[in-house]
Formats: structure tokens, C-alpha cells, sequence
């Protein structure tokens, strides 16, 4: 492999395993592998930036107080921020039954301020017009999205707000040296589909979701606040996250071990330890009409 010209020594990749079955792998069954290992999921994944709470609190009216929903909490990675500015009463709506057992006994709540709704988002009920915030982190992309924004739509009430955002590890609009070294691993397990997301994919993506936003008829107010930040990771931090990567986990267990191994060896001889990640977080919110 060529160097990048950032500094970075090149390096041989060495095979990680045979590719993965042609078999397609359905969302529901990547959705379903965060649940194995709650605890290292929750170690695993990095928070969201301080200017994400800001804008809820600012521009959509979080308080104490607040009726709030959660699509998808995961571990409680945003569940605990949201908790901590006053989203109470919170319904969290978890289809995975291992991460609502960790989520109750994790949270930090009191009787009758939390409640948990174990299902996917589409079957669950809830209430119309009932609540001021619905919120979705690092989630919202495993559902049908027209149909989920109508949904949303039916639970807030007139003047609610709805917020969605999500981290992209690897900002497409800036050099990101360290995946480029990454390529030639994927290569190797998913051949030439494995291109990584660059800019003009990503614009088209956030114009679609924009668009969805507006196509319900329901919301103004809509806007797009993307958040460019950047942390340094030491190898086993790297190891840690790649491996709560859903296309990771769910690569045969010798795969996935080959994959992090390799992942490691790039992180130590190619940046001496620590991988610089530019990191982007789409906000998108919007007001119920």
C-alpha cells in the first residue's frame, strides 16, 4: 500500500480470513448484535458533542420537565444526557429486550420518571399528540423513514420538536489518513463494495433526510447543523470501537479477531499508537407544525 503522504509508513496488509457468505445480512440482523455484549458496547462507543444538548436545550425547549421519547437508546448513551437537562417523564422505545435489561439497571432515575417500551419503533403504541421532544441518536437509520417521521409526527404534540443526529467516525469533508490505511482490510473482506462514504454521498444523504422531513407535511422549522469535531485513540480504544461496528460483529468470530488484530497492527506501526479520527455529527431538528 502507498503511503498517504500525512506521515503515515506503508504497510503490507496481511489476510484477515476469507470473505464473508454472498448471504445478505439483513438490518435486523446487524441491529440485532449490539445486545450481545452491553457492556462493552457502552465502553466501546465515543458520546456525542456538548453542542448537540445545547441545541436541544436552546432551540428545542429541553427543560425540566419535558415529554420526551428516545427511539433506540442503545446503552444510554444519550439517555443519561438527556435525563441530566430534565427530559422527564422519558419513554424509551428499545427493540433489543439485552439492552433494556442493562438500561434499567444502569440509568440513573427514579420511579415513574422513565419508562421503557421493549419493540420496534413502527409496533409500538404510543400516544398522539402527547409528547414535546422525540429524539433519536445514532438510531433513526434502521427504520423506514417516511413512515417513522409520520409516526413521530402523530406523537408530538403542535410545537413539539423532533431531533435526530448520529456519528460518523471518518469526516468525508476532511483528510482522514487512517481509514485510508484501513481500505486495504476491508478490501479483503468485502472486495471493491467496501469504497468508503466520501462527501458527495454524504451531502445526498443529508439531503434526503432533509427532504423526508419536509415531505410529511408536518414539520417546519427544519434544519441541518453539522458538527465537525476530532478525538486521538490509543489501539485498544480503536480495537474497542471498530469492534461495536455492526459489519464487524457480525463476521464469523475467527473473521472478526483476524480484522481487529490487523486493525490494531495498522494503528501501532502506521500512527504509533494513537489514530487520528476527524469525526462528524449530523443534527437534524425539526418543529411539529
Amino acid at each position: 500500500m502507498r503511503g498517504t503522504g500525512d506521515g503515515v509508513r506503508p504497510l503490507g496488509a496481511r489476510p484477515v480470513g476469507r470473505r464473508p457468505s454472498s448471504r445478505r445480512v439483513s438490518s435486523r440482523e446487524r441491529g440485532g448484535t449490539f445486545g450481545r455484549d452491553p457492556e462493552a458496547y457502552d465502553r466501546a462507543r465515543l458520546a456525542y458533542p456538548d453542542r448537540v444538548y445545547e441545541v436541544l436545550v436552546d432551540r428545542c425547549g429541553l427543560v425540566p420537565g419535558t415529554v420526551t421519547f428516545e427511539i433506540g437508546p442503545g446503552t444510554g448513551i444519550a439517555t443519561r444526557e438527556l435525563l441530566r437537562r430534565g427530559a422527564r417523564p422519558l419513554t424509551l422505545i428499545e427493540p433489543d429486550r439485552r439492552l433494556v435489561r442493562f438500561l434499567r439497571s444502569h440509568l440513573p432515575y427514579r420511579p415513574g420518571e422513565v419508562s421503557f417500551r421493549p419493540g420496534r419503533f413502527e409496533e409500538v403504541p404510543l400516544p398522539s399528540a402527547h409528547f414535546d421532544l422525540g429524539v433519536a441518536a445514532t438510531s433513526f437509520h434502521w427504520l423506514p423513514q417516511a413512515r417513522a417521521l409520520r409516526k413521530v409526527a402523530r406523537a408530538l404534540r403542535p410545537g413539539g420538536w423532533w431531533a435526530t443526529w448520529g456519528n460518523v467516525h471518518g469526516d468525508p469533508f476532511r483528510p482522514r489518513p487512517f481509514l485510508d490505511a484501513l481500505q486495504p482490510l476491508y478490501q479483503q473482506l468485502y472486495g471493491p463494495r467496501s469504497r468508503r462514504r466520501g462527501p458527495v454521498q454524504e451531502e445526498a444523504d443529508q439531503r434526503r433526510q432533509l427532504e423526508a422531513l419536509r415531505a410529511t407535511g408536518h414539520f417546519d422549522r427544519i434544519r441541518l447543523e453539522a458538527l465537525h469535531w476530532d478525538v486521538e485513540l490509543p489501539t485498544e480504544r480503536v480495537q474497542a470501537l471498530w469492534g461495536s461496528f455492526s459489519e464487524i460483529l457480525v463476521l464469523p468470530y475467527r473473521q472478526r479477531r483476524g480484522f481487529l488484530t490487523e486493525l490494531g497492527r495498522v494503528v501501532e506501526e502506521g500512527f504509533s499508537g494513537r489514530a487520528p479520527i476527524p469525526m462528524l455529527t449530523p443534527l437534524f431538528t425539526a418543529r411539529r407544525r
